[in-house]
């Protein structure tokens, strides 16, 4: 099938146009974003791409929403990089790209109407920035309404963002698909985001305690979960252990303790992950420049709420912290106490 051509978008009247032209029988989808695209949004888009197939239409808006920056932050300083992120958008298999301005979304000023993001809304990142979460659940609905997709597709790498799209999707009826597509990520862990050109190279070498924090914590969770594995396989542990003990095989009834210490009874799970997780930020917040934390958190991804020592299934390490003038955040998946 030959490729549509791709299209710049500006008013809604343009997309409507757009919209119409391109209507077939495949599905629709919508990529949102705030531009400056990176390698982290093509991932979105070709992710998109694949899901409506040849036949469907992809949109991706472009669009700074002043709505959700509090004061302080870095509305003005954002990236507007809308000619390269043509490029990119076109490459990564869009139809078309709606960068709409601010009157063209807001007219007649900021809406006096908005969502509420809720008690979720106001933990972790909603606590950091109040109303960032009314602010963005105002625009994606928005447009969601506006490029009338099938499905949307948002990065898990803004974890609380995304599980707040769903639960608005769900409650009110919005009648389409959220996918969450993985955290795209240097080659040295650091996750992709547009707020990283903002880094000097020292900003950059103590930003990457964040996906390394993560990653100490994930690897801790792992070493407990192949224990427990262990345990689960092999009941009659304490046994074993005294019983080796008892014929001088002191490295394998060493083994064989922990094995037992790591039985699904151990509670300990969580607060282990958390501390191999801190022990990395505590570190880098002695470099220079330091890493100021904001948040590390480990939480139920159905409400964001920090889970009990004997959770089980699955939960969201989260991190928020400021290097230099730069605000990251990054998360990464777990599970806990697997079936046995």
């Amino acid at each position: 099938m030959t490729r549509r051509t791709f299209e710049l978008v500006p008013t809604v009247a343009d997309l409507r146009h757009a919209q119409d032209r391109f209507a077939g029988p495949g599905r629709t989808a919508v990529v949102m974003t705030m531009g400056a695209l990176h390698e982290g949004h093509a991932t979105l888009i070709r992710a998109a791409r694949e899901h409506v197939g040849d036949e469907g239409f992809v949109t991706v808006t472009v669009f700074v929403n002043p709505l959700q920056f509090g004061a302080g932050e870095d509305l003005d300083r954002y990236p507007r990089t809308l000619d390269a992120d043509l490029k990119v958008a076109e490459q990564a298999g869009a139809d078309v790209v709606f960068a709409p301005s601010v009157d063209e979304v807001y007219p007649g000023g900021e809406p006096q109407v908005r969502l509420s993001a809720g008690r979720m809304g106001e933990r972790l990142e909603g606590a950091s920035r109040p109303g960032h979460f009314d602010g963005m659940l105002t625009v994606v609905a928005k447009l969601l309404h506006l490029t009338r997709p099938d499905v949307a597709l948002f990065g898990q790498k803004d974890a609380q963002q995304l599980a707040l799209i769903r639960r608005m999707v769900r409650d009110l009826n919005f009648g389409m698909d959220i996918v969450g597509v993985p955290t795209v990520r240097e080659a040295d862990g650091l996750a992709l985001s547009s707020r990283n050109r903002f880094l000097s190279t020292a900003e950059r070498c103590t930003a990457l305690a964040l996906s390394q924090a993560l990653f100490a914590g994930r690897d801790r969770h792992a070493a407990q979960e192949a224990l427990r594995a262990r345990a689960r396989e092999v009941p009659a542990t304490r046994a074993r252990a005294e019983a080796l003990s008892a014929i001088g095989e002191s490295r394998a009834a060493a083994g064989a303790h922990a094995v037992a210490k790591a039985a699904p009874a151990d509670r300990s799970g969580p607060a282990a992950v958390r501390a191999a997780a801190r022990l990395v930020l505590d570190d880098a917040a002695k470099l220079t420049p330091p890493l100021e934390l904001d948040y590390l958190a480990l939480v139920d991804p159905a409400d964001f709420t920090e889970i009990a020592d004997d959770h089980t299934g699955e939960a969201v390490l989260a991190v928020a912290a400021r290097v230099g003038g730069t605000r990251l955040i990054d998360n990464i998946p777990l599970t806990f106490g697997a079936a046995s």
